[in-house]
């Protein structure tokens, strides 16, 4: 029991790694520094964070499922977990040499694409591991506590980062300081976890064989009905999610003329409402289902937005978005619950792909929407009213979904 527990606090921790990049490079310090200070123009800086985002989504979208199903042959899941760890690190530690004027945009862009795309893509292992690690009936409160261990990692980070910015010391240093954070955080994971199974095929043969039985899944996959409802349903209000955490922090600073300070503050009381939500709901969907857990979240998530689209207030705009992320949380917690009830045991690796097909096929439309509508209208608040879209969408594709 013990080890199980250590197993699993250990594959936790993990989340609490990531966290610091999620809220430091892709919402709250470096998303805002790219558009307002190493780009010549915010919408223009906008419009390329969307772009980098769509692209690093189209990159998961097509290696998820395929480096799943090579994974379910080969096993080493946390090699293929290990290595793009590292590669994201290595591209996050990378950012603290960027200054304005930015010599080489091109150079960049693809060290941004790659961090965001590798981050994703580790989690296509990370996620998998999950059903071989916990009860199945405690599966829904582990994902939660995750969820809510990343938020709280999350916090604490950016709690580090303004106080690294308050003192005086350059905004480059929180990336290094973020790469640290990620690389150290994450070696319990590879300690302590148990070794993964699979079929044990040498490289070559894992892909061979990895990609042939991507193709039959692909064709049988009317035998998993629910599964493909299921990802249908995830991939828009994903897609709504993706493209509201590409632009938090950018929207928060560019319509409400947030300083760098408040937005850090912002991210840091948004962590901890999320972190909130997520282990507090963890035992509600171990009782009612992921399912309805999932429209419950929906449901808080999607309000509130549409109301900030709409108010002129600061204080206002703080209240609904706090409101609305302690459903964040619960929303992702219960998805990858759901996915780990219904995927089956000999194929985790390769539906946890599908998942992150299903969380990225499409998430490249969403910041390249919101980026085109900028630049049309000039307006981030029409650009960002297609999140309200995606998540009323796969809220009504979830009713139709058996748990």
């Amino acid at each position: 029991m013990l080890r199980d527990r250590k197993n699993l606090l250990s594959w936790a921790l993990y989340d609490w790694a990531n966290s610091a990049f999620s809220a430091i490079i892709q919402t709250f310090i470096f998303a805002v520094y790219f558009t307002q200070q190493l780009t010549s123009d915010p919408a223009i800086g906008s419009a390329l964070w969307g772009g980098i985002n769509g692209t690093a989504a189209l990159i998961i979208a097509i290696l998820g499922p395929i480096l799943g199903a090579v994974a379910d042959h080969g096993g080493k899941r946390k090699a293929w977990l290990g290595l793009f760890t590292l590669l994201c690190i290595v591209c996050t530690g990378t950012l603290s040499f960027a200054k304005p004027p930015i010599g080489n945009l091109f150079s960049l862009l693809t060290v941004l694409t790659t961090a965001i795309a590798a981050s994703e893509l580790a989690f296509v292992f990370y996620n998998a591991m999950l059903p071989n690690l916990a009860p199945h009936s405690h599966i829904g409160r582990w994902s939660g506590w995750g969820w809510g261990l990343g938020y709280a990692g999350g916090m604490l980070s950016l709690l580090i980062s303004l106080s690294i910015i308050q003192f005086g010391y350059p905004v480059q240093l929180t990336f290094l300081f973020c790469a640290a954070w990620y690389l150290i955080f994450s070696i319990p994971l590879f300690l302590f976890t148990p070794p993964t199974s699979g079929l044990g095929k040498p490289l070559l043969k894992a892909v061979f064989y990895g990609m042939k039985q991507l193709i039959e899944t692909l064709r049988q996959m009317k035998q998993y009905k629910e599964i493909v409802k299921f990802l249908i349903a995830r991939m828009f209000y994903m897609d709504g999610l993706t493209t509201l955490f590409a632009f938090g922090g950018v929207y928060a600073a560019t319509t409400f003329n947030m300083p760098q300070s408040e937005i850090l503050l912002f991210g840091i009381m948004t962590n901890i409402s999320a972190g909130i939500g997520a282990v507090g709901f963890a035992w509600i969907d171990d009782r009612i289902g992921p399912r309805k857990l999932i429209l419950i979240s929906l449901a808080g998530i999607t309000l509130p937005t549409l109301w900030i689209l709409l108010i002129p207030y600061k204080l206002l705009f703080w209240i609904l978005a706090l409101f609305a992320g302690l459903f964040v949380g619960p929303l992702q917690a219960s998805s990858r619950s759901l996915m780990a009830h219904l995927a089956p045991k000999h194929l985790y690796n390769e539906m946890f792909g599908f998942f992150a097909l299903s969380g990225k096929a499409t998430s490249f439309l969403g910041p390249w929407i919101v980026s085109w509508l900028i630049l049309e209208y000039g307006s981030m608040r029409i650009g960002l009213a297609v999140v309200v879209a995606f998540y009323t969408i796969g809220g009504i594709l979830m009713l139709f979904i058996e748990d």
